[in-house]
Formats: C-alpha cells, sequence, structure tokens
C-alpha cells in the first residue's frame, strides 16, 4: 500500500530523541507494511541496537550505518569522512528517488551538513526530486534555515535535563 501523500518531516535541536522518533515512525510504517530504509550518516561505530531489531524486521526494514567510527573534525573534515558522506548520500538520492522504499529516513543529515560534508545545496536538490508517495524524514542537529523551511514539518528536540552531564553513558539498548 503505497502512500498517497508523502511529506519532509526534520527533527532536530540540542535534545535526546530524535533518531529514536524516526525509529519510532520507522516501526509503526513496519506494521502497516510500508517498506523503510534508513541511512545513518556519522554512525560508523555500530552494531548499534537498531541494527540488530532491523534484522529482525526484514525485510521492510533496512539500516545503512555510513562513517567511521569516532568524531568528524570541524570545520574541515577528513577527506574519508567526505567521502563516506557522498557515498551515503548517493545511496540516498537513489533510495529516495527509485521507488523501492515508501519511507527514507536520513539519520544525521543535518549534521552531515553542519560538518561540511555534505553541501545544503544538494540536500535541498533531493528534497524537491521527492516522489509524492516517498516520506523523507532528515535527522540531526543544526538543520538549517533552508531545510527547515523547505519541510513539511519541524520538531526541535529541547534539552532540559541530561543523565549525561550526571557522569552515566551510553547504554546499550537505550542509547546504543
Amino acid at each position: 500500500m503505497p502512500l498517497e501523500q508523502g511529506q519532509i518531516q526534520v527533527y532536530t535541536g540540542n535534545g535526546k530523541g530524535k533518531t529514536t522518533a524516526a525509529l519510532g515512525l520507522a516501526f509503526r510504517a513496519c506494521g502497516r507494511g510500508l517498506r523503510v530504509l534508513m541511512i545513518q550518516f556519522m554512525k560508523g561505530g555500530g552494531p548499534y541496537g537498531e541494527h540488530l531489531a532491523a534484522q529482525k524486521l526484514a525485510p521492510l526494514l533496512t539500516i545503512i550505518p555510513s562513517g567511521r567510527p569516532g568524531w568528524v573534525k570541524r570545520p574541515v573534515p577528513d577527506p574519508e569522512d567526505v567521502e563516506l558522506a557522498r557515498k551515503a548520500f548517493a545511496a540516498a538520492t537513489a533510495a529516495v528517488t527509485g521507488g523501492e522504499y515508501d519511507l527514507v529516513i536520513l539519520d544525521e543529515i543535518n549534521g552531515a551538513l553542519s560538518f561540511n560534508l555534505i553541501p545544503e545545496e544538494e540536500l535541498l536538490a533531493l528534497m524537491k526530486l521527492k516522489p509524492g508517495s516517498v516520506e523523507l524524514i532528515l535527522t540531526g542537529r543544526d538543520a538549517t534555515d533552508g531545510v527547515m523551511a523547505a519541510a513539511d514539518l519541524v520538531t526541535e528536540m529541547k534539552e532540559i535535563k541530561h543523565y549525561y552531564k550526571a557522569g552515566i553513558p551510553s547504554r546499550e539498548g537505550i542509547e546504543k
């Protein structure tokens, strides 16, 4: 059952929950038989819990992580980080326009723009190319004004309090 009207959603902000919200939407879509692809930018340190869950929801849910483990340098990223992001973006373009998926999630794409891995103009062009039957989700901090203006829905996650500041590290099954 294809979507009647696909929209573009942006989940941004400095609070926790952007990827988690996108995964919740993916879970709901799979429950309705929609085909979902998540491409993760700057997330090469897995496997994360969502990768293990996707194996159980295959073939409806596919997650493709990309990037190296560790942090990307600002303002001038390592050429390898740029190359990995460019390959992931090429896969994203094919997925959005190729007709195989109903829902495409570009996880941390906003961060990839912020870290100068992907030019904003290319993401804006992809947003314009999106077929009407595809839902497109863009996650990550620092969404640009241009991306937010071009989207149909923008949600900002705002940090009020976080246990990281009390020294509690990432936990398997919760953050990874």
